[in-house]
C-alpha cells in the first residue's frame, strides 16, 4: 500500500479556532520510492481570524508572506482534498499527525463542507511516525539518537532528532521539509527496529486493531505520559461502551484480587492509579508488539511467561467480571457526558458532538462545491443541518461577500466582530490576547537580542490592528 506523508503549518494550536495556513505532502511506496509531484501549498489567513503570533514565528510567516498569498483557505482546502483523494486508498502518516495535524485536517474539511473523515475512508488508513519512534526507542533502544531531557527521558522533537542522525533537514517548520524529514525517520524505524515496523503496519485501521486484541490472549502495547513511553503486558476485557476502545487488563496485577470484588469496590479500584485497565486506541495507531518481550520490562519478567499466561486465563475465562467491567465503564461515560452536556459546544468545535452528516446534506455538499456562488448562497438556506448551513455561509461570507446580502453580510461580520474583539478569555484567539502575547513575546526577544524576530513582532502588530480597524466599526 501506498504511503501519504504529510504536514500542515497552522496559524494557532486550536484545531477548532484556527487553521492550516501551509500543506505539504509528498506520495511514497512501500520502499519510499517518490510517486508523484510533491503538494506544497500556501494560502492567507481567513477574514476574521487573529493568529497566534508564536505559531508564525515558529513557523516562519511574516506578515508579508500572508499578505502577498492570493490563494484563499477554501481554495486551499480544495487543492489538498483533490490531491489526496487522487492518491487514495493509502495510509496518511505525519510526525505526531493524528493528534495534531488530523484534528487539523478533519475540521477544516468539516467547516468548508466536506467528508471529515477523509484518511479512514475509502480503503484509506493512517499512522504516526512520532508514536512510532517512541516505540521503537523503548523496543530497540538503540535504533536512533535522541537528546535527553533534564528528568533523563529520551525527547522526540523531529528538529532535534533530525539533526543528531545526520538528517537533512534545513528549513524546520516548514510542511515539505518536515514532510521530507519525516520520511527519512521513517525509513530508520523500518531498517533498525524491524519487528515495531511491521507491527505498525497491522495497526493502521480500527478493524485490524481490533481483531489482533480480540485473537491474542497475551500482548505488549505501550503508553506514552509523564515524558517517558510506558510498556504493558496486557489481555483483553471487552470495547469500551461509548467510545468502543479496547479495554485490556495489565497482567502485572493479580486477577484473583478484583474478579470477585463487590461491585461498588470493585468500581473504586478501577479508579485508582496505576489503572489496572488500560485503553488501547484502536483510532490512534497503537503499535502491538509479541508478548515475548514481556522478558525485558520491570514488573512482567520476574512474573515469567507462564503466570502471565495462568493471569491471562483467569480473565478470559470469567464473563461475569467483564460484564462488570463493561457496565462500570458505561456508568462512568454516562456520567461523564451528563456533565459535558451543560457546557455550551459551538458549530465550530461540533464535529464529535453533533453526529454525521445525513445523506441528503451529503448530496447538497457536492451541489456546493459545483455551483457558482449564487448558487452557493441558495443551497446555504437549504441544509437540513444548521451547522452546515452556517459553514455555508462563512464560506460565501470568506471568499464572495457581495453575493451576501446585507442584513445576512452585516450579522456575520458582527458576530465575527463580538468574537475578535472581546476582552474575555475566549476558546480562540482575539485581538486583545494577540496584543499581550507580542508584549510578552517582546520581553523575551529582547532579552536574546534578536533583532529580526523583533522586526517581525513590529510587523505582526501592524497586522493585527489592521484585523482591529476591520472589524471594531461593525
Amino acid at each position: 500500500m501506498n504511503y501519504v506523508f504529510y504536514d500542515f503549518e497552522t496559524s494557532g494550536r486550536s484545531s477548532s479556532w484556527d487553521q492550516i495556513i501551509e500543506v505539504g505532502a509528498i506520495l511514497v511506496n512501500d520502499d519510499f520510492q517518490v510517486l508523484a509531484d510533491p503538494l506544497n501549498i500556501r494560502c492567507s489567513l481567513k477574514p476574521g481570524l487573529v493568529p497566534e503570533p508564536y505559531a508564525l514565528i515558529v513557523n516562519n510567516t511574516t506578515p508579508q508572506i500572508l499578505r502577498k498569498t492570493n490563494l484563499s483557505h477554501y481554495g486551499m482546502i480544495s487543492q489538498m482534498h483533490e490531491q489526496f483523494s487522487k492518491w487514495s486508498p493509502a495510509v496518511f502518516v505525519g510526525y505526531n499527525s493524528i493528534s495534531f495535524d488530523e484534528e487539523f485536517l478533519r475540521k477544516s474539511l468539516f467547516k468548508t463542507l466536506n467528508e471529515p473523515y477523509l484518511t479512514q475512508y475509502s480503503g484509506n488508513k493512517r499512522g504516526d511516525i512520532l508514536g512510532l519512534i517512541r516505540t521503537a526507542h523503548l523496543y530497540y533502544p538503540n535504533c536512533i539518537k535522541t537528546p535527553m531531557s533534564d528528568k533523563g527521558n529520551a525527547v522526540f522533537k523531529l528538529a532535534e532528532l533530525t539533526e543528531m542522525n545526520g538528517i537533512k533537514h534545513d528549513q524546520a517548520h516548514t510542511a515539505l521539509s518536515d514532510v521530507m524529514a519525516t520520511v527519512e525517520i521513517a525509513k530508520i524505524i523500518k531498517d533498525k527496529a524491524p519487528s515495531v515496523w511491521k507491527a505498525s503496519l497491522m495497526t493502521t485501521s480500527k478493524t485490524e486493531v481490533n481483531s489482533i486484541v480480540e485473537k491474542e490472549k497475551i500482548f505488549c502495547v505501550n503508553e506514552y505520559f509523564y515524558g517517558k513511553a510506558r510498556p504493558f503486558v496486557v489481555t483483553f476485557v471487552c470495547f469500551h461502551p461509548k467510545y468502543n476502545w479496547p479495554q485490556c487488563f495489565d497482567l502485572k496485577s493479580d486477577p484473583s484480587l478484583y474478579l470477585k470484588m463487590p461491585y461498588a469496590q470493585l468500581k473504586e479500584e478501577l479508579k485508582k492509579s496505576p489503572k489496572v485497565i488500560r485503553s488501547v486506541k484502536n483510532n490512534k495507531h497503537p503499535v502491538i508488539m509479541s508478548p515475548s518481550y514481556a522478558k525485558n520490562f520491570e514488573g512482567y519478567k520476574q512474573l515469567g511467561a507462564d503466570k502471565l499466561l495462568e493471569r491471562a486465563n483467569m480473565i478470559q475465562s470469567n464473563k461475569e467480571f467483564k460484564d462488570r467491567v463493561a457496565k462500570i465503564l458505561s456508568e462512568e461515560a454516562e456520567e461523564k457526558e451528563a456533565l459535558d452536556s451543560q457546557i455550551g459546544v459551538m458549530a465550530e468545535e461540533s464535529i464529535y458532538a453533533g453526529g454525521f452528516a445525513k445523506p441528503e446534506d451529503q448530496k447538497m455538499m457536492a451541489d456546493f462545491h459545483k455551483s457558482d456562488w449564487k448558487g452557493k448562497l441558495h443551497l446555504s438556506e437549504k441544509f437540513s443541518d444548521e451547522r452546515f448551513s452556517y459553514f455555508a455561509k462563512r464560506l460565501i461570507y470568506e471568499e464572495n461577500p457581495e453575493v451576501l446580502g446585507k442584513d445576512e453580510y452585516k450579522k456575520i461580520h458582527r458576530a465575527i466582530a463580538g468574537q475578535i474583539l472581546s476582552t474575555n478569555d475566549e476558546k480562540w484567539n482575539t485581538v486583545p490576547k494577540a496584543f499581550k502575547d507580542i508584549d510578552d513575546l517582546r520581553v523575551k526577544y529582547e532579552e536574546l537580542k534578536d533583532e529580526k524576530t523583533l522586526a517581525m513582532l513590529d510587523d505582526l502588530s501592524e497586522y493585527i490592528e489592521e484585523i482591529q480597524k476591520k472589524y471594531e466599526s461593525a
